[in-house]
Order: C-alpha cells, then structure tokens, then sequence
C-alpha cells in the first residue's frame, strides 16, 4: 500500500498538484492535494512569480531552496526556464552568506552525507542512508577549508556541495537521483564557528596531517565500495592538501578537483578565445599567475599541459611562466615554497637588477607578461601604472582579474579598459556589466568554472572514462570556441551563462570524444553524441 505522506515528502517523486486524477487514485492521493490538476508549466509560472516577490538574494535563494526539498522536477525546471537569472542566486555569489548563514537557518540537510572524522566507522552506513538505494554516479565533496573567498566554515560548507550539485544539473543534465552531496566535517579552524551555540559541526580545531589523510583514504575506498562507478569531484580542500589529494588518485580513478583543474580549464578556455579574437599564437605568450595558491598553481598546470600537448618541451615550456604570491616574484631561493610552486621559479640570474621583485609594476617591467591572471583575492592589486606598463609590451593584453566576491577582485574591467585604451582582452571571475568606452560596448566574459565543469562531467559520466586526464580538460577548454563571434567590435573572451546549456552539451561530447579516441571510454562506446544524448537528464514529470 502506498503512503502520501511518504510520496509527498519524497523530492525525486513528488508531483505536488501535477499528480494526475488516476496518479491520485493509484497512489492513495485523492484529498490530499487541492483538486486542480496543474501542468509543470503552470507550476513553474506560480513558482517564479513567488521568487520574485522575495528581496534579492538569500531570501530568494530560501525560496527556491524550499521547492528543491520538495519537487527536485519543478526546481530544475524553472531553474533551466530562467538559468542566467537564477545561477547566481542558487550558487556564485549568492551561496556565500548563505553558507555562513547554514547553521543558524538550517532546515532540511538536502539529501548530503555528512561524514565525520571521530566516526569513521559509519562512513558506509552514511554513505548507504544518505543514498537511500539510489545508484549514486557523482559526488561532490567538500571539507570546506577553503571556501571561495570567504575561508574555512565547517560543516556550513556543505552547501558548496550541494550547489555545485545543482549546477551540474541545470547546465549539463546530469540526473539529480545519481549524485550525492558529501561533508566531511575533520573540524574547523574558525573560531566564529567553535564559539557560535548555534553551529552545526564539529566543535575542535581541524585535523592534520596523517590522521586527515588517512580519513580522505578510507572516505575514497568507501565511496568507491558502495559507488563502484562514482566520479568523485573535490571542492574547496585547503591549499596544503588539494593538489596532494588530486595527485594520489587522478591515475588510478575518475576524480577531479575544481580549484585546482576548473579554474585552470575556464582559463584556458578564456586565453584561446583571447588569442581567437588577437590571432595570436598560443606558444608565443608569457604567462604570470598572480596569487601561487590552490588556483593559481592548476592555472599554471593547466597552460603548460597546453603547451606540453603543442609540442613544447617541458624546459621550453616552463620558460613561459612566472609566478607571483605573497612574498613577491617566486625564485628558486624564496623561503616558503610550495611543492607545487618550485617547478615554476625562476633564477634570479634570469632577470635585470635593480628592480624590486615585489612591486607588481617592477615586475612586469621585467618579465614583459602577455597574459597575468589573478587569484590573489588581493583587493586593487592590478594598479594602474602595473596595467600601463603590461600594454606598453604587447598589443592586446589579456587580463584575468578572477578573484572573488566583487570586492576582493584586483581590478575592476572598466578600469582595465580605461587603463589599456580598450585594448585589454578581459575575463572576471563574477559576472561584470558590459563597459562602453570610446564608442565601443565591450562585451566582458565571465571567468566561471561553471562554463567547463558541467559539460566534463556530463562526458565523463556518459563514457564512464576511466580517469580525467589532461587530455580530457583540453578538449572541454578548446570546445568553448565558435560560441563567441571573434570579428565583432567588443566581443567577449568567453561565451555568456545565457548559452550555458547549449555549450555544456558541446563540452560534453568534446569530452566524450576524447575519452572514446583515447580508449579509456568504457567498452563498447563509440557514438559520443548520441551517448551523450542518452545520458542527459530532462525535467519532465512521467506517468506513474
């Protein structure tokens, strides 16, 4: 016997007034639901016109929030009806405050696993419970260390799971029943959150060290025991421990890490839609990433893989970077190099005396970049005299100011544009108004990791790829081109959020061509459109 209270409150299965007359009989629904039966049509018109009677932003994303726990099909329909819209309200930039708002308005946990580090026993049982029989192909993960550009916040974080989740829905169709949501909760260094009466996690300093990667161990074979086929897709993992945990696994299994890899594909994407529109060559630029961390390093990855596969040698290709961080331009002898930093220093031998090497402007005037992207979360680091220098050296500078939130970024792009007389080719990591000056409307892309994200997922799910090789990312990176018309005045180095579904579908297959070229597709794939096809998800109710 079927019971509504169960039908009702089950998010993947529930209809809401769209339960048809027979639907109502068969399932033991009759009187429990007012008696008009609604289209999703109808359902998505009332929903939206609600949406936009809350003030903007976290109350709106409350609102949506509420039909996600009870319609997963409603939510995703309206989201895809008005997907430029409603991103940014569901995750960048909106779900910052609400992840630091998580504990105090916390209402439903949103289908995530929350595993802790004192219980690691229960890991499986978690993983089964939370998953409730469903066949689980994705999780995103986070222990929230490094949250945007807003820090370590606990077991709060698990909203950047549960979003990026939405995301990959909305954009590349990947079936909402087959992922899952993961926090892992090894404390927090944020004494806010320890003191708060009101905070939801763990209530101890963060775990390090072997004990924490001995967790993210057993978390790994966990997940793959109870998920045999599961991507799994780190985010916001802590500096120290990002790249180590991408680099143990990336050979073995199918995982990704979006700071470390996406943030460097967008930026890839982003320079050869650059170049697309300067006609200049890949292997002619001088690259500076200003802010050598967790996302600066997977940039810096990400271009010299590129140049790797354009036939440089690595000796010739790392000649094509300079890194730049807190303690200025990166040499051989800076104290406090990272692992992931030494193999792009350089000598001080290199470069001319009696510069200071920790003045952005003396910088450039040494090393002439023709490409500086910024992670830096340095707030005005891009001064004017340090733009004015760079143009001085190359016709058409290409910079990426794409820390975030807004008031963390290192230039503005209309202050960009001023300062290079409109020649700057321009990529923001928040969505930036476009810039008039000089006659010209200047079209300005947005640095977004879900431009690529989405779309590799899709491909990789749908092959079943064995791993996320470099290969696969330059194939998402290079499928972003023919989406932007590069001959037009102003015109954008990537392509707008408006078009995210049409481009996420066009990574996807680029993806899944790779994997099939490369054999590490599973057997049997061979049509990477029509398996790409076959494996997006549709909101669209079913008669049951």
């Amino acid at each position: 016997m079927n019971n509504p209270y169960i039908i009702l409150n089950n998010p993947f299965r529930n209809k809401g007034t769209a339960f048809t007359d027979r639907e109502r009989k068969k399932l033991g629904l009759v009187g429990t639901l007012p008696p008009r039966v609604q289209t999703i049509e109808e359902q998505a018109e009332r929903v939206y016109d609600q949406y936009k009677l809350r003030p903007a932003g976290i109350q709106q994303r409350k609102f949506l929030m509420e039909i996600f726990n009870t319609n997963r099909t409603l939510f995703y329909y309206v989201v895809e009806k008005h997907i430029a819209e409603l991103l940014p309200i569901i995750y960048d930039p909106v779900i910052a405050p609400a992840i630091e708002k998580y504990s105090e308005i916390f209402m439903k946990p949103q289908g995530a696993a929350f595993l802790r580090i004192d219980r690691q026993d229960e890991f499986e049982e978690s993983l089964r419970n939370t998953a409730a029989g469903r066949n689980i192909r994705l999780i995103v993960v986070t222990d929230a260390q490094a949250i945007l550009g807003i820090g370590d916040w606990g077991t709060n974080g698990v909203n950047i799971s549960v979003g990026k989740l939405m995301v990959y829905t909305a954009a590349a169709g990947v079936n909402p029943k087959e992922v899952l949501p993961v926090s892992l909760d090894v404390g927090t260094d944020n004494e806010k959150l320890i003191n708060d009466p009101l905070y939801l996690g763990l209530r101890k300093a963060r775990v390090t060290g072997k004990p924490y990667y001995e967790m993210i161990d057993h978390f790994v074979e966990t997940a793959r025991k109870v998920f045999p086929n599961v991507y799994l897709h780190f985010e916001d993992f802590g500096r120290d421990n990002a790249t180590k945990i991408l680099n143990k696994y990336r050979d073995k299994i199918p995982v990704f890490n979006d700071d470390v890899q996406g943030t460097g594909i967008v930026c890839l994407a982003g320079v050869l839609g650059a170049l697309n529109i300067s006609k200049q060559k890949f292997s002619d630029q001088i690259f500076m990433t200003y802010g050598a961390g967790t996302a600066g390093m997977g940039i810096a990855n990400m271009m010299y893989h590129e140049l790797l596969l354009e036939g440089l040698s690595p000796e010739e290709a790392k000649r094509h970077f300079y890194l730049v961080d807190k303690q200025g331009l990166l040499f051989e002898d800076t104290p406090g190099l990272t692992p992931e930093q030494k193999p792009f220093v350089r000598k001080r031998s290199e470069l001319p005396t009696g510069l200071d090497y920790t003045n952005l402007t003396d910088i450039i005037k040494a090393v002439h970049p023709t490409v500086l992207i910024g992670t830096s979360t340095k707030a005005g680091a891009f001064t004017e005299s340090a733009i004015k220098e760079m143009a001085k050296h190359t016709e058409r500078p290409i910079i990426f100011p794409i820390s975030n939130p807004t008031e963390l970024m290192e230039a503005s792009a209309a202050d960009l544009i001023k300062w290079t007389d409109g020649k700057a080719l321009i990529a923001t990591g928040v969505p930036s108004a476009p810039v008039e000056y000089d006659g010209i409307k200047y079209q300005i892309g947005q640095a977004n990791n879900a431009l690529i994200y989405p779309g590799l997922g899709l491909g990789v799910l749908a092959t079943r790829a064995k791993l996320v090789n470099d290969e696969l990312l330059s194939a998402a990176a290079h499928s972003l081109g023919g989406f932007v018309d590069p001959s037009l005045p102003g015109a954008p180095v990537l392509p707008p959020v408006k078009k995210i579904q049409e481009f996420t579908k066009n990574n996807a297959i680029a993806v899944a061509q790779s994997a099939i070229d490369q054999g590490i597709a599973a057997s049997g794939i061979k049509d990477a459109q029509s398996t790409v096809e076959d494996n997006q998800w549709h909101p669209e109710y079913h008669e049951e």
